[in-house]
């Protein structure tokens, strides 16, 4: 039996069988751990997995066949460092809830997870939440990320899961999709997805008053399918972001505004630092590229190489 998986939660993964209203609790048959997994999870939610029951228990199953990924999203594990961590599979876009305040979420973190999913080719809509407790600076912070993002091709939409403000055009662009949520802790991923589907009550919690964080709710990925069409993933809160799996020498290849003008660079290998005739130097001197965005990229790069390009400028 085909079937699509919903929920991993260490060792036992909650799968929908394909063509039936049947959920089973699934376990993974030895033999598939052993075959050179480089993820700490072999199975991810939105996987497509071939299951066999197991004898006498019609509740419980076995994943003998995990199906090839359309595409993946990843993070690197916080605990095996060494490991990357598959967040969610086969998805049509990622939604990046993103807020001003309680907490804020900084333009640095949106570029580490915008490129990570542009490395898979999975499209990013930014959805700026709690609309509802924007200040005047809040909405100019909006505006000028939005002249960043949306000229880039990232739609952008300012909504409040708490007052309701805008989610008819959050409904519209989940429609019909399987879509991943992320975001910081706090954010308001869980109070979104309660807002765009009330059954499903999921858990919510407010942000630390002593710290102005937010505080896990969501423990693991889960997948629900929303009732005018498509499925959403609930992920847990994300602290930081980590580029896994890229060569520094591809890293300007992620970022959209850079790509017509690696060609015109005089290095093949151009890193777009040091190197003379960068026409992506060029353009960031001239204004035409975002000073945020070139942060971004010099920081993931940094982490890669194992260099603090600040400190190199300044001395």
């Amino acid at each position: 039996m085909k079937g699509r998986v919903l929920r991993s939660t260490g060792s036992w993964y909650l799968v929908a069988v394909e063509g039936s209203e049947m959920l089973k609790n699934c376990r993974l048959k030895g033999k598939l751990r052993l075959k050179g997994i480089k993820s700490t999870n072999p199975v991810a939610v939105g996987d497509m997995v071939e299951v066999e029951n197991e004898a006498g228990n019609e509740a419980q199953a076995l994943i003998t066949k995990i199906y090839p990924r359309n595409n993946y999203i990843t993070r690197r594990s916080p605990r095996k460092r060494h490991l990357k961590h598959i967040i969610a599979a086969n998805i049509d876009q990622a939604v990046l809830i993103v807020t001003f305040s309680q907490p804020r979420t900084k333009l640095g973190f949106i570029d580490r997870f915008i490129m990570n999913a542009e490395m898979f080719h999975i499209p990013t809509v930014l959805l700026f939440n709690k609309y509802d407790i924007y200040t005047e600076k809040d909405q100019r912070k909006f505006e000028e990320a939005c002249a960043i993002y949306e000229p880039l091709g990232y739609t952008c939409v300012l909504a409040s899961a708490e007052s309701g403000h805008n989610i008819e055009a959050v409904e519209e662009l989940l429609k019909d999709k399987v879509s991943l949520v992320a975001g910081f802790s706090g954010v308001g991923k869980s109070t979104m997805i309660n807002r765009v589907d009330a059954n499903l009550e999921l858990r919510t919690h407010q942000v630390s008053d002593s710290t102005g964080k937010g505080m896990h709710t969501t423990t693991f990925a889960e997948m629900f399918d929303l009732p005018f069409g498509g499925y959403i993933i609930d992920t847990p809160g994300i602290k930081e972001f980590e580029v896994v799996e890229v060569e520094p020498e591809e890293v300007g290849h992620y970022f959209r505004e850079f790509q017509a003008l690696i060609p015109e660079c005089k290095f093949n290998n151009c890193k777009h630092r040091f190197e003379p005739k960068c026409a992506v130097k060029a353009a960031i001197e001239a204004g035409e590229i975002a000073e945020t965005r070139f942060m971004s990229y010099l920081s993931i790069l940094g982490d890669i190489e194992g260099v603090n390009y600040w400190e190199r400028d300044m001395g």
